[in-house]
């Protein structure tokens, strides 16, 4: 309003001055001007800080709010599933259908058929029984996991083998896993396939009684195919 009304004066005295009036009117008409000059840039300067006050208000409505910044959890890593153990058959128990687990699992990592895992089977059948023994003979057997123990010489584990014929060190030979690898190694030197059950046996172990083998062949059948499934 106040523009406005400067405007209006501002006009009127421009009119009422006319054009050829005395110096002093002159410089009145003059001043005028400038005035009306002056009043015009003001009124352009509140009218851009207007607009410009509204397109700051229209953008903060339309610009979105950022977003809040996401930690990603990892993914947990699930835990293994331990073997499955496998049922006893032939009137075994759980811990020596463990081992004879063991013997099949070795002989099929070298490669050996059902039949090979058969004698392997029955020779720890007739040796120990298939139970990790430790050896009275032997103190340090006792410092490893075992099974009972036995009283044969420095005979110990699974197929009864002993340091002392070269078959391996205590620790080693007190894993299952060690002597049923060596048993089968000792099998793969000989012509096996083309010898009975307890021929094949006796040939690796030397035993004192080398028709004993034969008398677990069956069971032994019975446990391989269970775990062959």
């Amino acid at each position: 309003m106040i523009v406005a009304g400067c405007l209006i004066g501002t006009t009127a005295l421009l009119t009422n001055s006319g054009t050829a009036g005395p110096p002093q009117d002159q410089m009145r008409a003059t001043d005028a001007a400038a005035n009306l000059a002056a009043l015009d840039s003001a009124f352009d300067a509140v009218r851009d800080a207007r607009a410009e006050a509204q397109l700051s208000r229209s953008l903060e409505r339309t610009t979105p709010a950022p977003s809040p910044a996401t930690t990603s959890t990892p993914a947990a890593t699930p835990s293994p599933t331990p073997p499955k153990r496998p049922t006893p058959v032939a009137d075994l128990i759980q811990l020596q259908m463990n081992n004879a687990s063991t013997i099949v699992r070795i002989g099929q990592s070298l490669g050996l058929p059902r039949r090979a895992l058969i004698i392997g089977v029955a020779t720890a059948m007739q040796e120990s029984n298939l139970y990790n023994t430790a050896s009275n003979a032997l103190p340090e057997s006792f410092d490893y996991p075992h099974e009972g123990a036995s009283s044969d010489y420095d005979s110990v584990g699974l197929f009864q083998q002993r340091p002392s014929q070269g078959w391996g060190t205590v620790e080693n030979l007190m894993k299952p896993a060690y002597q049923a690898e060596m048993f089968f190694t000792k099998l793969m030197q000989i012509d096996w396939a083309s010898m009975s059950l307890t021929q094949a046996a006796q040939a690796v172990q030397v035993s004192a009684f080398p028709y004993a083998y034969a008398k677990h062949e069956s069971r032994a059948t019975t446990v391989v195919d269970a775990l062959l499934g």
